[in-house]
């Protein structure tokens, strides 16, 4: 698998089929080398991965993040096998723990520790039988990983880790963690807006849903954030960590420092300046060309 430095994570539910695989084929046109497809309450992203695969010629395809939740060990390693065959070098299964409000609320199923209930579907899915054709090579698991328990995990139970929503900080920490072989692949929210009370109030919309769960509040305050940066929508301080806004050559010079500090490979979220859900392909357009 030839994972380039730069990918392209985005929310796919409001376009249509034909959308979806045309904005699919844009990016690969602009030399993105990967789509990273999340997993809430929407599209099942295994059928989306294998319609995109037959739509374009060498995009690879990723979760970011499948919820184990939704899924038993066995019928995700009849998935994670199939698409291994169908798109040969093609095909990254990001699994990942979800939040108690999607486990638990939408989905009704109890919400255990994160790190043993992860440890224990991975040897699971060693484990579960698969009678059908193999693939010439599996595809690489990678896990959405913030802290170190589970960031070791990714190293040495999978290929590697896809953390989201974090500083350049925790990537490196994260390479520290993980050691120079794992894939690390963490998300990057970035916005081509140089007024900064627009530029915060589109941010603040699309950290809402994030900066209540626990799960990143804990990560964050590793890295000098506080209770207080989390009251009424983020602090300033914490909105501008988290997506990086202003003139494109700002937003380049942040997801070179993830590079830097030990990425492999980056996904990039590209807000709307306009505050319309989707991509901001023109940003994209203009980023793929700055990054070497």
């Amino acid at each position: 698998m030839d994972l380039g430095k730069l990918g392209v994570w985005t929310w796919l539910d409001g376009f249509s089929g034909p959308e979806v695989a045309g904005f699919a084929r844009r990016i690969e046109d602009l030399g993105y080398s990967a789509l990273w497809i999340p997993e809430a309450v929407g599209r099942d992203p295994f059928s989306l991965i294998g319609y995109l695969a037959a739509q374009t010629d060498r995009l690879i395809l990723a979760t970011g993040i499948a919820n184990i939740y939704a899924r038993d060990p066995m019928a995700t390693k009849a998935i994670w096998k199939t698409l291994s065959e169908l798109a040969p070098g093609r095909f990254i299964l990001g699994l990942g723990v979800s939040h108690q409000h999607l486990v638990s609320g939408q989905r009704g199923h109890a919400y255990e520790k994160p790190l043993s209930t992860m440890r224990d579907y991975l040897a699971a899915m060693e484990k579960a039988l698969f009678m059908a054709r193999q693939p010439e090579e599996d595809a690489p698991i990678v896990l959405g990983a913030l802290r170190d328990g589970m960031l070791r995990l990714s190293a040495t139970a999978c290929q590697g880790a896809h953390p989201y929503l974090v500083p350049p900080a925790h990537t490196k920490r994260a390479r520290e963690v993980m050691g120079p072989d794992a894939l690390l692949c963490p998300e990057q929210m970035v916005l081509a807006e140089t007024d900064p009370t627009k530029a915060r109030a589109i941010a603040r919309d699309a950290l809402k849903m994030y900066i209540r769960l626990p799960n990143y509040q804990n990560n964050l305050k590793q890295f000098g954030f506080t209770d207080a940066d989390f009251a009424d929508g983020g602090s300033d301080r914490l909105v501008d960590a988290m997506v990086c806004w202003g003139e494109p050559e700002k937003i380049a010079a942040q997801v070179k420092a993830h590079l830097d500090a030990g990425a492999d490979h980056v996904c990039v979220q590209a807000f709307r300046p306009d505050g319309v859900p989707g991509p901001d392909e023109a940003l994209l357009e203009r980023l793929v060309r700055m990054i070497d």
